[in-house]
């Protein structure tokens, strides 16, 4: 009895018990866990990167918007600056106004002040489409780190409950409990809960930090939609 204890403790201690040969030892089901695992952390991570560089792009193009935006020129010089130049968001809403301005103009050959309700309706309706195009181009695939960080840890868990149903059949094959036979099993089983984990906590996290920064940036944009309707439509009235 005292040998068959020594030989099982000597296989366990040399069992393999890094990622790579878990993954290899694990069944078709536990690696397609790990494999649909290890692409969404590959993919959010992608997400992750490309939000946060795309916010201080945004912030650094609103802040160059800003400066040019109160420097005292007309809105048409503005317009025609920006115009062949509208990167971001900001710009393409101040554009879409000025736009549907000018094509009012042209059409009343220049009398405009007896509609200007009308403009301003229209001109509102021509910057919060572009705003919904531009928060949807945004946000895109944003959504997916919500899905990981909910749903990751549930698909771990599938894995490692599949794992230790595995190492419950060993044990009734084997009818051992001797750790070199439970071993492998739970190790791969545990390691698809972690990788559920590592998927799941960094998604979450950025997913949070990014909406907030995001929703702080819409609400400048809207800020500034109401800010330039009524510096606009005052200095049209003054005329």
């Amino acid at each position: 009895m005292e040998d068959v204890n020594t030989i099982n403790n000597i296989a366990a201690e040399n069992v393999d018990f890094s990622m790579f040969a878990l993954f290899m030892a694990a069944d078709l089901v536990v690696k397609s866990v790990i494999i649909v695992l290890i692409l969404a952390s590959i993919y959010s991570w992608t997400i992750i990167v490309s939000k946060l560089l795309r916010l201080r792009q945004l912030k650094q193009m609103e802040k160059e918007f800003e400066e040019i935006f109160w420097s005292g020129n007309s809105f048409e010089d503005l317009y025609e600056t920006l115009n062949f130049n509208k990167l971001d968001p900001k710009s393409k809403i101040f554009c879409a106004a000025i736009s549907e301005w000018k094509k009012t103009k042209s059409t009343n050959d220049g009398q405009i002040n007896t509609n200007l309700e009308s403009l301003k309706d229209r001109m509102q309706r021509s910057m919060v489409v572009t705003f919904n195009k531009e928060s949807e181009i945004v946000e895109k695939n944003l959504t997916f780190l919500a899905t990981s960080g909910s749903t990751a840890p549930f698909i771990g868990l599938f894995g490692t409950v599949w794992g230790i149903m595995n190492s419950f059949k060993s044990i009734a094959v084997a009818q051992n409990t001797n750790l070199s036979v439970v071993a492998p099993g739970i190790a791969e089983a545990l390691f698809a809960t972690a990788l559920g984990l590592f998927v799941a906590i960094p998604a979450v996290v950025a997913y949070n930090k990014i909406s907030n920064d995001l929703s702080k940036y819409f609400v400048s944009l809207e800020t500034f939609m109401d800010e330039f309707t009524t510096i606009f439509f005052r200095q049209l009235e003054k005329k």
